[in-house]
This record gives structure tokens, sequence and C-alpha cells, in this order.
């Protein structure tokens, strides 16, 4: 059995990379279908997914990893028999949400919640080493590439915190390694 993770968007597959490079999750890239964690929402619009699905001979569990997740996986008939099990991991509202945990400013995102996104708040409150969150990749891997435990940290505050998954939908925190 191998592992396919597709990620939503691009710092979506940052975190996740960051994780798996730092032994953090329950599975090594040697578990990976492809030995790697791909940025793809469909299978049949990622050709690298479909190659390496073509090209593996067993079995597949899919974990899908996003902020919401509101579009049906869409499994192309050839790999329905290869693929046996699909979990959403989310992040919900936004994975900005982590960015304010770990700055310890959930209360007072909570107070203006209303009026802000967690992207927007995070744009306006965020900064490292004098350099404000815009939204890119590379933030994620200077906030965090350092001490990927406060990563850890926040994906567990997270799941204290938020209660407003749907039955379906899993925890990042629970695919980490040892917890």
């Amino acid at each position: 059995m191998k592992y396919l993770i597709m990620c939503e968007g691009s710092n979506e597959k940052k975190i996740m990379d960051m994780l798996l490079e730092n032994g953090k999750l329950k599975v090594s890239a040697d578990d990976l279908l492809g030995r790697i964690i791909y940025h793809a929402r469909q299978i049949r619009k990622s050709p690298m997914v479909m190659g390496q699905l073509r090209i593996y001979g067993g079995d597949v569990e899919i974990w899908r990893v996003g902020d919401k997740q509101t579009d049906k996986l869409d499994i192309p008939a050839e790999f329905r028999t290869k693929i046996k099990k699909v979990t959403k991991f989310c992040t919900l509202p936004e994975l900005e949400i982590l960015l304010i945990l770990s700055e310890k400013k959930y209360k007072e995102y909570e107070k203006g919640k209303s009026q802000k996104h967690p992207k927007a708040f995070a744009k306006d409150n965020i900064t490292i080493n004098k350099r404000r969150y815009k939204g890119e990749t590379g933030f994620y891997e200077d906030y965090y590439g350092k001490d990927i435990n406060k990563l850890v940290r926040a994906l567990q505050e997270y799941k204290q915190r938020n209660h407003a998954h749907k039955s379906d939908e899993h925890y990042l925190v629970e695919i980490l390694n040892g917890l």
C-alpha cells in the first residue's frame, strides 16, 4: 500500500513537505506514491499523479489536504479498484489560522473574526524578521523551518479549538508521528 497525498494549494504542500522532511508524519517518503507530496486537487488534472497511479501496481490510500474541500474527488474509472480509501484533512477556515495560533493572536482574531478572514488578519498582524505575511509559500518555511515543533503545536492547538469540521473531515494532527 502506498499513500497519495494531494494538497489543495502550494502553502498546504509546503506545510506537508516540512512535516515529511522532519519525520513528523506517520508515513515516510518511501510510503508515498512517487516518494513526494503533490499539489493537486483532482487526479485527472495532474499528469504526474495520473502517471504514478498507472505505474504503481498496488493499492493506494489518498490523503487530501486543504482548508476547505467542497469539491468531490473524481476518481477515474481505471483507478477505482486501486484506490482503497480517501480521507480529507482540513484546516478550516483557512491555513493561516496556524500562523495566528503560533503567534498567540487567536483571541485577537476571534474578536474581529466577523470582519476579517484568517488570511486578511495574518496579512495585517503576522511578521517574521520584519517581513509581513503576504500569502507566499516561502513565509511558511521561514516561519516554521527552524522550529518544526512550533507547527506541530499549532496543529495540536487547532484541533483543541476547532469544532467545525464535518464528520468526513479530519485534522492534520491525526497523521502526525507519535500523536
